[in-house]
Formats: structure tokens, C-alpha cells, sequence
């Protein structure tokens, strides 16, 4: 069991908020943003879902879930397969599930791309994986958090058709703005289209190197561009995070202490008051 001293924070959320975590740019700390958020929430006390849907499957990797176990994957349940909760599978972290994915996946948008529910599959998956745990009786989830590739595919698209909100992290460096405008885009697409009610959650600044200026200076005008949209937590760069997915571990679980895994608690318990804030709005 994780021991946090962090006061526990009461889930503002009767049904599980989606926020999809994505950014077409690689390499920007999205799927270790996916574990280690993830893992902080369910410190505090939520009960959360990671759907890895990203075929390089790192999320699953980085959560100790091994290639060779995947026998069912996210791959099965968008191609209609299998059901969500066969492919959940517990974590090391109390209370932290994965529904891990597979190089599968890269085949995916031929396979389905002339099917009319192309956009939907995801967000019918977890409808009725929500009906399964009632009709069982089985605690639902609070938090389902959906880590999407690195690109702006139909994989990405269905995870934010399905989502309530996008967690957008993005890297502290010169060109972290160039994407975003793209990326902000398309969000605007399929809450047109597909989700009028997605909204961008929150904009989390990653491997924030406080002796570099140039680091300072992207906070600045990612702050001044998008205002409040910007977290005031600032994920440092921390080689224990960097160290964690290659032990199959968050960095909670590998080195609490670290700044970094201190920094994503403090994420974690400003998601839950952002959701607080929209409840009571």
C-alpha cells in the first residue's frame, strides 16, 4: 500500500469521469502522466481504470502487465471481441487497473473504418462495462483514464469521443505551443461532430528543468496562450520517473519521496478540485 501523507479528498464524481490524455507530439510524458496520475488518485482514495490505447502499450508495460499476458487486450474489445471488464487486469497499486493493449491496435483503423459506430466503440465499451458493475453490484469505477498514441488517429478520436474531458500534457520546450493549436483543433471537431460535451480538463507542464530558462519562458507563454486551462502543478524533470517504467512500476511505488512522484499527487488532488468546481458551477 502506497502511504501518503495527503489529506484523502471525498470524489465530487457519482459515475466515473473519462479524461483522455493525449497529444499528437511523442515524447512529451503523456503515458507516464497516464500511470503516475493514475496511481495518485488511487492513493487517495479513487478507484481507476487506465485503457491503454496506445499500440505500443507502454502504459500496460509501465504498470508491470508483460507482453505475454495480454491475452485479451483493448485491440479485442474495439474490435468487438470481448467485453471491457475481461480485459481488466489489477495493478501493484491498490485500487489502479489497466486494461492493458497490444501492437494489434495498429491495424485497428482498417478494420473498422468502414463500420458506421467506428467513432463510438470505445465509449460503448465502457457503457457497458458501468451497466455490468451495476447489475453485479461490483464498486464502479471514479476515474476511467484513457492513454491515447501519439498522433491524432481514430484510436485517439474514439477515446475523446468517450471522454468527458482531455488532460493535455506538454512538454517545456521551444516548440510546446506547435501542436497545441492542432490538437485544440480537433477537440473542438468532435465535440461538434461526435462529444458536445468535451471540454479540455487541464493543460499539465512535464520535465519543467528549472536551471533552464528557456524551461521558464515556455511556462510563461503556455500560461499567457491558455490561461487557467494551465495546471499549477509543474511535473519537474526527475530521473526517478524516468528510472520507474523500466522496473514495471510507478514512481509512487518506486521512489515516493521524488519530486516527481510528490508532483503528481499534487496533480492528482488539483484534478479532483477542478472536478469539484465543476459541480458546483
Amino acid at each position: 500500500m502506497i502511504d501518503v501523507s495527503f489529506d484523502h479528498l471525498d470524489s465530487p464524481v457519482s459515475r466515473p469521469r473519462i479524461l483522455a490524455l493525449a497529444n499528437q507530439k511523442g515524447g512529451v510524458g503523456k503515458t507516464t502522466t497516464a500511470i503516475n496520475l493514475g496511481t495518485a488518485l488511487a492513493a487517495i482514495g479513487e478507484k481507476v481504470l487506465i485503457v491503454d490505447l496506445d499500440p505500443q502499450g507502454n502504459a500496460s508495460t509501465g504498470l508491470g502487465i508483460d507482453q505475454k499476458s495480454r491475452t485479451i487486450s483493448t485491440y479485442d474489445i474495439m474490435t468487438g471481441e470481448a467485453p471491457l471488464d475481461r480485459a481488466i487486469r489489477p495493478t501493484a497499486v491498490p485500487r489502479l487497473f489497466v486494461a492493458p493493449s497490444t501492437l494489434d491496435l495498429l491495424g485497428l483503423e482498417l478494420e473498422i473504418a468502414n463500420d458506421r459506430d467506428r467513432a463510438h466503440r470505445l465509449k460503448k465499451a465502457i457503457s457497458m462495462l458501468s451497466l455490468s458493475q451495476a447489475s453485479t453490484g461490483d464498486e464502479p469505477f471514479t476515474y476511467i483514464l484513457v492513454d491515447c498514441p501519439p498522433s491524432l488517429n481514430l484510436l485517439t478520436i474514439n477515446a475523446m469521443a468517450a471522454s468527458d474531458a482531455v488532460v493535455v500534457p506538454l512538454q517545456c520546450e521551444f516548440f510546446a505551443l506547435e501542436g497545441l493549436s492542432q490538437l485544440l483543433k480537433t477537440v473542438e471537431q468532435v465535440r461538434q461532430s461526435l462529444n458536445p460535451g468535451l471540454s479540455i480538463h487541464g493543460i499539465v507542464l512535464t520535465m519543467f528543468d528549472s536551471r533552464n530558462n528557456l524551461c521558464s519562458q515556455v511556462v510563461d507563454d503556455v500560461r499567457a496562450f491558455m490561461g487557467t486551462k494551465v495546471y499549477d502543478t509543474v511535473i519537474p524533470r526527475n530521473v526517478r520517473v524516468s528510472e520507474a517504467p523500466s522496473y514495471g512500476k510507478p514512481v509512487l511505488l518506486y521512489d515516493l519521496k521524488s519530486t516527481g512522484a510528490q508532483a503528481y499527487l499534487k496533480l492528482a488532488s488539483e484534478v479532483i478540485q477542478r472536478e469539484r468546481a465543476l459541480l458546483a458551477a
